[in-house]
């Protein structure tokens, strides 16, 4: 076996946690894998003598570039991060699960928890991913951010407070998630304002994210309250209609695909009585043909 076979084969140990950081950074499947190849990339020109560790020089290593690819696109935005935005969704099949693609679901990441982290700035949500995420010591995450290690730990502890005070308190309940989902789509096929109201929270917000070119009643928007975000339900049930459930990320949801094309991804969060809080649509015709659902075609 040469060298470059051998090294090949020990990168590809590390993959799956490699595109696991890349994606609790970016938020998007395919900035992820670009993430990684650089990785590997930046692999073959270091000599691997002087690395002892190669699993966390690598971690670290994805995580300096992923926090480039966060820097640049900060410095591109001229307008802080759109409250519509739904990061790329990891879709598997309810009966099936792949290798590869549950590594992007180790540590329960859930969509509502990427969207927190995009609004964080790209030292914070290093230092946390890094730390919180993979444990990754705060004097190796240090020089990455070129702070010291008790300023890293400040970076890490303000994130995880943004984190706490943004996210669903409790876990994903499987069961409560199908009750809310079945009902939701029974409501919205049938018509049923009243039903879509009473299996909302009073609150409940909701993202659709449609992506830059979509203009008029399909455009990206943010509501809030049952009633709002019913009628919308009702405006778009032709999609309800000819969805599926399916793993999305941590969480159960509901994927519309007509012809074998990707129309629009839901994830929810569910309170403790079963009621959705909060609802993301990714209904972006660009993004949603980056994503991988052939596990749903069959």
């Amino acid at each position: 076996m040469s060298g470059t076979q051998e090294l090949a084969e020990r990168f590809e140990e590390h993959r799956a946690r490699l595109t696991s950081v890349a994606y609790r950074m970016l938020g998007s499947t395919a900035e992820a894998e670009d993430a990684v190849q650089e990785a590997w990339l930046r692999l073959g020109r270091t000599d691997t003598a002087e690395i002892g560790n190669l699993g966390g020089w690598l971690t670290t290593v994805t995580g300096r570039i992923c926090l480039d690819m966060l820097r640049t696109r900060t410095a591109r935005r001229e307008q802080p991060m759109d409250e519509t935005f739904v990061p790329d969704p990891v879709i598997r099949p309810l009966d099936h699960t792949d290798p590869e693609q549950q590594a992007v679901h180790t540590d329960a990441v859930g969509v509502a928890l990427l969207v927190v982290l995009e609004t964080l700035a790209p030292d914070e949500r290093l230092a946390f991913v890094l730390h919180d995420m993979f444990a990754v010591p705060f004097d190796d995450i240090a020089p990455v951010v070129e702070r010291t290690p008790a300023a890293t730990r400040q970076l890490a502890s303000r994130a995880r407070r943004r984190v706490k005070e943004a996210t669903p308190s409790t876990e994903p309940d499987p069961g409560r998630q199908r009750q809310a989902l079945e009902a939701f789509m029974a409501a919205a096929r049938g018509g049923d304002f009243e039903a879509l109201v009473s299996v909302l929270h009073p609150d409940v917000v909701l993202r659709a994210d449609a992506g830059p070119l979509v203009r008029g009643v399909a455009a990206s928007k943010r509501l809030q309250g049952a009633k709002p975000v019913a009628e919308s339900a009702l405006m778009f049930a032709r999609y309800t209609a000819a969805a599926t459930m399916a793993w999305v990320n941590d969480s159960l949801g509901l994927v519309s695909l007509v012809d074998g094309r990707l129309n629009s991804v839901m994830y929810v969060t569910i309170d403790d009585d079963g009621r959705i809080t909060g609802m993301y649509v990714l209904a972006d015709p660009e993004r949603l043909a980056r994503l991988d659902v052939s596990g749903l075609r069959g």
